[in-house]
C-alpha cells in the first residue's frame, strides 16, 4: 500500500512569500521616509537660499500639506482606475523627480509650486502603501504594520545620515539631492515586483454582506435602523481616530522639519550636529517600532497609545524648559520612543473599523504630517521656535485625549497571525 507523504514545504513556502511581500511594501514605507526627510534637512539650506524667515518657510510647508490635502478627494477614483500597486509606483516616481526638480527652481514661486506637487504625491503613496500593507495582514493572516512603519523611520534616519555626510563633502544642494534621487530610483525598483495585484479593501465584502444579511432577515426598516446605527459609530470611530492621527503625525512631522532649525537658532548647535535631531527621533521610533508588537501583546493597543503620547509630550517639554542642545537631543528622543507604536496602532484599528476609516484616517494623518508643521513655522514667526516647539509637545498630549475617547476591543497581536475586532467608540457596537 502506498503512502502519500505529509507535505512540509507549504509552510515554509508561505512564510517566505510573506517575507518577500513584506519586504517589497516595507521598501515603499521606507523610500517615503527618504524621500521627505531628505529635503526637510536642507530646509536651513533653502532657508538661507531664497532668505526666507519663519513666516515663509511655513508657508512652503503649508503648501506642501495642502497639496496632500488636494490628493485626498482624488485618493479614491486613482486607487478605483490605477488599484494601489500602480497608484504607489506612479506616486513614487514623481517623488523621485521632485527632489532634482527642488535644487533646480530658481525662485520662491517654483519652490512652493515643486512643494505642493510634492504633498500630492505624499498623500497617494501614503494611502496605497497602507492598502498594501493592510492587504498583506489579511492576505497571509500575520501582523506586519509596526515593522512597515519602523522601516519608514529607518529611511528617515538613512537620509539624515545622507545629508550630514554629504554635508562634510559638498554644500551643493543638488548634488546631494541627485544621490538621494538615485537611491529612491534604486529602491522602487527592487520593490517592484513583489507588490500585490489589486483586491477587493479588506473588511468591504464583510460590510456588504452583513448589510445585506441584515435587510433580508430582519426586514427594511429594522435593517436600516441598525445601518444608521453602525454608520454613526463608525463616523465617530474615525472621527476620534482621526483627532488621534493628526496630532500623532503633527508631533512627528515637526520633528522632522523642524528639530535642525531648534537646535541651530535655539540652542547654537553646529550645522554638522543640527541633522543629528532628527537621527535621533528616527534612531528611537526604528528599535521602539521593531519591539512594538510585543508591546501590544503585552499592553494592549490602548495602554501603548496613552503611555508613548504621555512619554513624548511630557518628555519634550521638559527638555524645553531646560534649554540647551543636549536636553533638547534627550527630548527629541522621548518623541521618538514614545509615538513610535502610536501611528501604526492608529492604522490598525481604522482598518479593523473598514476601509472607508482606514482612508479617512491615512487622509488626516497625511495632513497632519505635512500641514502641521507649518502651524509650527507660524507660531514661531510670531514668537520664537521654542513655543513653537510647546505646541508640539502639547500635541503629543492631545492624542492620550482623544484616544481615550476610543473604547479599544483586545487584539490578538502577540503571535504572527494578526486579526480581532476593531475599536468603538463610548461602547457603540
Amino acid at each position: 500500500m502506498s503512502r502519500t507523504p505529509t507535505p512540509r514545504t507549504p509552510a515554509p513556502r508561505t512564510l517566505g512569500a510573506f517575507r518577500r511581500d513584506q519586504l517589497a511594501i516595507a521598501a515603499l514605507f521606507c523610500f517615503l521616509g527618504f524621500q521627505y526627510a531628505t529635503w526637510v534637512s536642507r530646509l536651513p539650506a533653502l532657508k538661507d537660499r531664497f532668505g526666507l524667515d519663519e513666516t515663509r518657510l511655513g508657508l512652503l510647508l503649508m503648501v506642501c500639506g495642502v497639496g496632500a490635502a488636494v490628493s485626498f478627494p482624488l485618493v479614491a477614483r486613482l486607487m478605483r482606475q490605477l488599484g494601489s500597486r500602480r497608484l504607489a509606483l506612479w506616486s513614487a516616481l514623481v517623488l523621485a523627480a521632485v527632489l532634482p526638480a527642488l535644487s533646480a527652481a530658481g525662485s520662491y514661486p517654483l519652490v512652493l509650486l515643486v512643494v505642493f506637487v510634492d504633498g500630492v504625491a505624499v498623500g497617494c503613496l501614503n494611502v496605497a502603501m497602507n492598502a498594501q500593507g493592510a492587504a498583506l495582514e489579511a492576505r497571509y493572516g500575520r501582523a506586519a504594520m509596526a515593522q512597515l512603519h519602523a522601516t519608514f523611520s529607518a529611511g528617515s534616519l538613512a537620509a539624515a545620515l545622507l545629508a550630514s555626510g554629504m554635508n562634510l563633502v559638498t554644500h551643493t544642494v543638488s548634488a546631494h539631492f541627485a544621490v538621494a534621487a538615485a537611491l529612491l530610483l534604486l529602491l522602487l525598483a527592487a520593490a517592484r515586483p513583489r507588490l500585490s495585484a489589486d483586491e477587493q479593501a479588506p473588511g468591504s465584502e464583510r460590510e456588504e454582506a452583513a448589510g445585506k444579511a441584515e435587510a433580508s432577515e430582519e426586514g427594511a426598516a429594522r435593517g436600516t435602523a441598525k445601518t444608521v446605527r453602525r454608520f454613526a459609530g463608525a463616523s465617530r470611530a474615525a472621527l476620534w481616530l482621526g483627532c488621534a492621527m493628526v496630532f500623532g503625525t503633527v508631533t512627528e512631522g515637526a520633528m522632522n522639519d523642524w528639530s535642525a532649525l531648534y537646535l541651530t537658532a535655539e540652542t547654537g548647535a553646529s550645522g554638522q550636529l543640527a541633522p543629528l535631531g532628527i537621527a535621533v527621533v528616527s534612531v528611537m521610533m526604528v528599535l521602539a517600532r521593531l519591539l512594538g508588537d510585543g508591546w501590544r501583546s503585552r499592553l494592549g493597543d490602548a495602554r501603548v497609545v496613552h503611555v508613548g503620547s504621555v512619554v513624548a509630550g511630557t518628555g519634550l517639554g521638559l527638555a524645553l524648559a531646560a534649554g540647551g542642545t543636549w536636553p533638547a537631543l534627550i527630548g527629541f528622543a522621548c518623541v521618538g520612543l514614545g509615538m513610535a507604536t502610536v501611528t501604526p496602532c492608529l492604522y490598525v484599528a481604522a482598518a479593523a473599523e473598514g476601509p472607508r476609516t482606514l482612508a479617512l484616517v491615512a487622509a488626516m494623518g497625511t495632513t497632519g504630517l505635512l500641514a502641521g508643521p507649518a502651524l509650527i513655522g507660524f507660531v514661531a514667526g510670531r514668537t520664537d521656535l521654542t513655543v513653537g516647539m510647546a505646541v508640539v509637545a502639547a500635541s503629543a498630549l492631545l492624542v492620550s485625549v482623544s484616544a481615550r475617547r476610543v473604547t479599544w476591543r483586545k487584539q490578538a497581536v502577540a503571535a504572527p497571525a494578526g486579526g480581532g475586532a476593531g475599536p468603538n467608540v463610548d461602547g457603540v457596537a
